[in-house]
């Protein structure tokens, strides 16, 4: 590749994740700077603060679910990252799954999309079996949605289901009360193992003074209803009453530092080497073309420990690669779309991204392979989905599509899925999209999931908005066409999918090898169960 063509790729990459930069920038800022200012005038740290506090110094903290909830409810003002930080965190020098209500949003009510990351915290938690903080400062339900976060199986009351199930595999819990904590997300700290509160700012009660006066006409004031002198030395319902957020966020620390040691599921693990080629050379390596073939090889090598790649039926079936590696001296087998013109022995021309029939079966086969030799999985996305036509259905790619997606529904070992580019259709279930179940799943900027890609699905939908009618003019139907074409394309960006959760997070394609590495040390506290495919056709 030209030296020019690789600066162009360079440049288009590394604007795309500045972009996704700057938005988060405005995010992190969570209801603005005059929230925050009245929530320190109150003598609290906001949520990325306390989370900051918290964790430890010389450590990062990995962030999912930054873009929850971008672009949606407009109507009631946003609701930036969902109203809540969550992600992975070292307290300690231990790993653990951390949730902070951001009060500076709708005083941290609970949106649809926060009951949605707040349970994918849990989920975190309960597949990874880390522990799991909550530092909680929320009103609760947003009430004018009421109806779609409270009585659903994946809403509200989920996430106190989810305390239980935590508590009965023994995965630790602690809550901390720093704000206000109401209705039913009073049971939340309560179902955790430990609580603290803050005293001064931390209130937790079943009814606020308004509803109790309301209900049963007993005037009460916050502090003796539910203040952190009620709930730690007249009810007992808390366990430790702190002066203020620092001494809070330290006592955590002590807990924490205190819990006893946990076992791992046994993923093998050696000293790193540096990846063959350096990690910001991927900018360079990935086109800015979502249609321009590649050499997917080429950007695996920014990417896993150099000399490590034993590559799966080279010569078979290579529009997926399938091969052996270790990413920062972890064991991990992958699975990454080649995005290359292949031509087959046979002399048949194959196209890049696209899942054949002969791909699809040696997938499968390597995807069980990893599973009986309990190999973690890595996916690597840049699909457009199965190939079609005539000679495909003849020869069988139904069958074949569907061995792969049994061995990636059957797989028990931890799957870890980067969307890099296009990821369509069924060729996103093949890969280990979310409906998949992926430990953990993270999307580059130039990711595209959807249904097809955007020209096919305009041209589809366009027909179909035309039959019956009178013919249009060109003009009109181009028109038509533009429109259509406008509206999918922005359905299937990145930040649409992260809104939503589709993906944990949006990640610079530069810190892929670190992001599956720490993916893969949360996963390895896991339990990994043995695997069985069931109803397999060959």
């Amino acid at each position: 590749m030209p030296n020019l063509e690789n600066a162009i790729h360079d440049d288009a990459n590394r604007l795309a994740y500045a972009n996704i930069k700057h938005r988060l920038l405005v995010i992190q800022k969570g209801g603005g700077d005059k929230k925050i200012a009245k929530q320190h005038a109150k003598g609290k740290l906001t949520a990325r603060e306390r989370v900051a506090a918290l964790v430890d110094k010389s450590s990062d903290f990995l962030e999912f679910g930054s873009f929850a909830g971008y672009g949606m409810y407009k109507e009631h003002g946003g609701c930036p990252a969902g109203g809540v930080v969550i992600g992975l965190g070292r307290i300690q020098q231990r790993l653990c799954v951390i949730v902070a209500n951001d009060a500076t949003v709708k005083a941290g009510a609970w949106f649809p999309i926060t009951g949605k990351k707040n349970l994918r915290a849990q989920e975190i938690a309960l597949e990874n079996r880390l522990p799991i903080i909550y530092l909680v400062d929320s009103a609760g339900v947003f009430l004018p949605m009421q109806d779609e976060i409270f009585p659903d199986k994946e809403h509200f009351g989920r996430i106190f289901r989810n305390n239980a199930q935590l508590s009965s595999k023994g995965i630790p819990q602690i809550a901390a009360i720093m704000g206000s904590c109401v209705a039913g997300g009073a049971y939340l700290p309560i179902m955790s193992d430990e609580s603290l509160i803050v005293e001064g700012t931390g209130s937790i009660f079943l009814a606020g003074p308004y509803l109790v006066r309301a209900a049963i006409g007993e005037h009460v004031d916050q502090e003796t209803l539910g203040g952190a002198t009620t709930q730690t030395s007249i009810s007992g319902v808390v366990d430790y009453k702190c002066e203020d957020d620092q001494t809070c966020l330290a006592t955590i620390r002590d807990l924490v530092d205190k819990l006893g040691a946990r076992p791992t599921s046994g993923i093998d693990r050696k000293e790193a080497v540096d990846p063959a080629v350096p990690s910001s050379e991927i900018y360079a390596r990935f086109p800015d073309v979502r249609t321009k073939p590649y050499r997917t090889l080429s950007i695996l090598e920014t990417i896993i420990d150099a000399d490590t790649f034993t590559e799966y039926k080279p010569d078979y079936g290579r529009t997926i690669l399938c091969g052996y590696a270790r990413v920062d001296g972890w064991a991990v087998g992958i699975v990454a779309n080649n995005r290359e013109i292949i031509k087959t022995a046979s002399g048949e021309m194959q196209f890049g991204g696209v899942i054949y029939s002969d791909s699809a079966d040696k997938a499968a086969r390597f995807v069980m392979n990893c599973n009986q030799k309990r190999i973690p999985l890595v996916f690597m996305h840049d699909v457009t989905g199965f190939m079609v036509g005539s000679r495909s259905e003849h020869g069988g790619i139904i069958k074949d599509g569907a061995k792969l997606v049994n061995a990636v529904s059957n797989s028990t070992v931890p799957k870890i899925t980067i969307v890099m580019g296009n990821s369509y259709g069924a060729g996103n279930y093949a890969m280990c999209g979310k409906a998949y179940d992926p430990r953990f799943i993270a999307a580059w900027p130039t990711a595209r999931i959807a249904v097809m890609g955007g020209s096919q699905a305009a041209k589809v939908l366009l027909q179909i908005q035309l039959a019956g009618k009178d013919k249009p003019s060109q003009e009109e139907q181009d028109a038509l066409l533009k429109k259509i074409s406008e509206r999918y394309d922005a359905q299937t960006e990145a930040t649409y999918a992260a809104s939503r959760l589709w993906v944990d997070e949006i990640i610079d394609p530069a810190t892929t090898r670190p992001f599956i590495s720490t993916c893969l040390e949360a996963a390895n506290y896991g339990i990994i169960e043995p695997f069985n495919v069931g109803v397999l056709q060959t």
